[in-house]
């Protein structure tokens, strides 16, 4: 049995000026041929979970590239090709199956659909090919996608702690359907709900609940259920909310489960907004509380949706209340990176922080943040996850230093990186146990790493194009009517 394995992964905020071009691919990591399986061989991915199936059966395996990139602007024509014609050209050789990790929220150049439109030029290629899917929890999915697999499912997890699980899961179920055991059929469907990332994690409701239903789901006898909260950012048309569930051989009941979801999210969709704090309030509420370490969530500019990572709206907010013992990770600025090399460790440097990138999209230019400290640290950047996500996969967020003013630990990076790992921290000397605060430019995967230690939780309303203010967002290709956007009282439940 020949498999293709493969993986193409970016989460598109369309309203980002973060430029997706192959050389993010390359940052985060991009790999092909024997490299690819060497870089994922033996971590908690999907693919990492496929390979492994592979092995158990003793399939020859073609892993034609495995590539992320940092969510950031829409994925550049030649990247989107580079993956995707190197994942058809495997199959164009000749496979029994394709086993494929996707996020489902890529929009590329070229398409506005980039996991739809991968699957459609694959089944062309192979009509009759199985092919399974593993999708983020922030997939939007659309009809392209579902109509050209076998088998498509997606995390149930957020922060997505279940990757490796989920990729097992649906890697099965193709290899049951392959030896006849099983005929894997799959029930959609979706509603016009623009949830709000915030509002989307699983140890919260509403999705908690949701979680839930779909796991009966799968207890009662489905082969896998799936809610996606979406991702809100991607204007494209098929943006927001979804469900899909596959059933042996029993469309109807699939379809009949992926209904019962969506009617659950659609009456809770009051819940899926975010409500906003006055930002100086907010800083208050954390000065006040006595014991560490708290966590302040710079969420308007988390790179992990495609935030800039070097807005100062929140730090100079933190810094002109006066807060102590607070360490920052991370803040995007290359350009300061180079200037703390140059002036070595132990030197005192004042930079003018951040704010290298303007924001078109919300109106905002970039806002430098002038802050004297000393040079604590100076490194490569790079360290392994050993946390519960993205577990055994390599980080390198380029050359690294640490900024200490005496109050504030500051780490700046050459590369993005969203904080969801305290190796962010250690890796460069700092303990983020023993901090009173904590400033981590993020919005719900922080949890998978600095959830234990916090003594409590702040969220602060900064600046930034990962915003949960939909009135600073100009949506031009969401399908409409669809809410928040606009006021939809009544039922209207489109189906797929």
């Amino acid at each position: 049995m020949r498999l293709v394995v493969a993986m193409m992964k970016h989460e598109t905020n369309t309203f980002s000026p973060v430029k997706t071009d192959w050389q993010r691919f390359l940052e985060w990591g991009a790999y092909f041929g024997a490299e690819a399986r060497r870089a994922y061989e033996g971590t908690a991915m999907p693919i990492g979970a496929y390979l492994k199936l592979a092995r158990e059966i003793g399939a020859e395996v073609a892993t034609p590239v495995a590539a992320e990139a940092m969510p950031s602007g829409p994925v550049a024509a030649e990247a989107y090709a580079l993956m995707s014609d190197a994942i058809l050209d495997a199959v164009r050789r000749g496979c029994d199956a394709a086993l494929l990790d996707l996020h489902g929220a890529m929009v590329a150049e070229t398409t506005a659909d980039g996991e739809g439109t991968l699957l459609e030029r694959i089944r062309a290629l192979a009509p009759e090919l199985p092919i399974a899917v593993t999708c983020d929890l922030h997939a939007n999915l659309t009809d392209r996608m579902v109509r050209n697999c076998t088998a498509l499912i997606g995390y149930k997890t957020y922060p997505h702690v279940d990757m490796y699980e989920v990729g097992e899961q649906v890697g099965r179920i193709l290899l049951r359907a392959m030896k006849g055991e099983i005929r894997p059929v799959m029930g959609w469907t979706h509603r016009p709900l623009l949830a709000q990332t915030l509002r989307m994690g699983t140890d919260d409701e509403p999705m908690r609940s949701l979680i839930a239903m779909a796991r009966a789901e799968e207890r009662g006898g489905l082969l896998a259920a799936t809610v996606f909260g979406g991702f809100p950012l991607a204007d494209m048309p098929d943006a927001g909310m979804s469900a899909i569930c596959i059933a042996d051989g029993d469309r109807a009941r699939a379809q009949a489960a992926a209904e019962r979801l969506m009617d659950a999210a659609w009456r809770q969709r009051e819940q899926f907004l975010y409500r906003h704090e006055d930002l100086a309030q907010a800083v208050a509420r954390a000065k006040a509380i006595g014991e560490g370490p708290v966590l302040l969530l710079d969420h308007a500019d988390n790179t992990g949706s495609g935030g800039t990572q070097d807005v100062m709206t929140v730090l100079r907010e933190v810094m002109r209340q006066g807060l102590e013992d607070v360490a920052v990770a991370a803040v995007w600025d290359p350009e300061a990176v180079r200037q703390m090399a140059a002036a070595g460790v132990g030197a005192t440097i004042t930079l003018k922080l951040g704010g290298k990138l303007d924001m078109p999209s919300i109106g905002r230019r970039g806002e430098p943040l002038a802050v004297t400290g000393r040079v604590r640290t100076l490194s490569d950047g790079e360290w392994i996850v050993r946390g519960p996500m993205y577990t055994g996969v390599k980080v390198n967020m380029g050359p690294t230093a640490v900024l200490d003013t005496g109050k504030i630990e500051i780490v700046v990076v050459s590369r993005h990186h969203e904080p969801w790992d305290q190796g962010v921290f250690t890796s460069v000397g700092i303990d983020p146990r023993h901090k009173r605060y904590l400033l981590l430019k993020s919005r719900i995967h922080y949890r998978a790493g600095f959830a234990p230690l916090a003594r409590a939780t702040i969220t602060c309303d900064g600046e930034g194009v990962t915003t949960s203010d939909n009135d600073r967002l100009r949506f031009e290709h969401v399908r409409r009517p669809v809410f928040p956007l606009d006021r939809l009282n009544a039922p209207l439940e489109p189906r797929s």
